[in-house]
């Protein structure tokens, strides 16, 4: 059996090595290394790709979410309502900007912002919500969309770990994640499922006026050399890494495909085990369905119930089977970002999930003899324990 690797980025190499090589050595060879060709290149190829009207690639996603509320100009105590059970990056940016972080939970089935939580916590300070399509599930974009035009709120998507994900709205029709609210930033750092050989990042928006905003924001507020019309940042893609991208981006949708596929047999080895809550789809999902394109699968995460967690993951470890607990410690427990604003019986949800999740290797170069592998030895720990 192949080593068990968390993500395998080696063998997704060798795949389109053909493309990367000489992509890369053009670059050298050309010298054009910030802002070249294969940057604009790339940022046309994803534009089409997700049916946004301005992509503005940036130096990573952290940097991409920063820039996407610099660029909608909210200003210091305005309230930015976003999720408790997420990567820090994203409460991060609000408090750099200083900006009034509002956490709320969870739904206990997709892990994404809880509509209901959003709408108790808005407030006459309230100015933006910040769904994350965590894992790679697209959030309930439609509510969501609504409570902010009912409540005149910008929504700023963190597409960080769903791109290539579709969102199914109510009229049936579909939308890539990223390209449904006013604004979206996500990040290409090697391990997502759109990554690159470093670090990388993009803002999507359809509005033309916040488009050229942010582009002056990326490049030190200037439209025109040394001409500074905007406070602004230092935050680029370079060439090599946009060429990466751009050799990877035409086996996105093959790559989310091989994850939903490794997803299906994961499940299917713990179909109705007592102690093990597999993902799936919309909270209207019985599964992964043939024609899933609402998750990704950036992780693949287990809710365990009367189950030792760390316990589990010291036992995957013996067998050289790698995982991940995102996350351990919720946003309003960490020491950061603790507010006595919040009181724990709002975060029922979340501070249930932190003791309980666990992830699994996903990626696109999975194969059943590793499934097989890490499923068994699982099932066996549980069993008997």
């Amino acid at each position: 059996m192949r080593k068990i690797q968390m993500v395998d980025l080696q063998s997704q190499y060798a795949k389109i090595k053909n493309v990367v090589d000489p992509s890369i050595q053009e670059i050298l060879e050309s010298a054009a290394f910030i802002n070249g060709p294969k940057v604009h290149q790339f940022q046309e190829n994803l534009e089409n790709y997700l049916g946004v009207k301005h992509v503005i690639p940036c130096a990573n996603g952290t940097d991409a979410l920063q820039i996407a509320m610099m660029g909608l100009g909210l200003k210091p105590g305005d309230e930015v309502i976003t999720a408790d059970f997420t990567f820090a990056a994203t409460v991060e940016v609000i408090a750099l900007l200083q900006l009034t972080p509002v956490l709320v939970d969870v739904d206990p089935i997709t892990f994404n912002i809880d509509v209901a939580a959003i709408e108790k916590a808005i407030t006459p300070k309230t100015k933006a919500i910040v769904p994350v399509h965590l894992f790679g599930l697209a959030a309930d974009m439609d509510p969501i969309m609504d409570l902010a035009k009912k409540h005149n709120l910008y929504v700023i998507e963190d597409n960080a770990q769903g791109i290539g994900a579709s969102y199914t709205h109510k009229d049936g029709t579909k939308t890539k994640t990223g390209a449904i609210g006013d604004v979206a930033s996500t990040s290409f750092f090697p391990s997502k499922n759109l990554g690159c050989y470093g670090d990388g990042g993009a803002i999507f928006t359809n509005d033309d006026d916040l488009a050229h905003i942010i582009r002056g924001i990326v490049n030190h507020g200037m439209y025109k050399r040394y001409h500074h019309d905007v406070v602004g940042v230092n935050s680029r893609l370079d060439s090599i890494q946009a060429a990466v991208l751009d050799a990877k981006l035409p086996h996105l949708d093959s790559y989310n495909q091989a994850r939903r596929n490794a997803a299906r047999k994961y499940t299917e080895a713990f179909k109705d085990h007592p102690s093990i809550t597999t993902p799936s789809g919309r909270t209207t999902c019985d599964g992964i369905c043939d024609t899933c394109d609402c998750h990704v699968f950036h992780q693949y995460t287990l809710n365990l119930k009367d189950v030792d967690r760390d316990a589990l993951v010291a036992h995957l470890q013996q067998h050289n089977i790698p995982c991940g607990v995102y996350y351990p410690i919720p946003l309003h427990l960490q020491k950061a970002y603790k507010d006595e604003r919040y009181k724990e019986e709002d975060f029922e949800v979340t501070n249930q999930l932190v003791k309980s999740v666990i992830s699994l290797p996903m990626h696109t170069e999975l194969d059943d003899e590793q499934i097989d592998f890490i499923t068994s030895t699982i099932l066996n720990f549980i069993n008997e324990n």
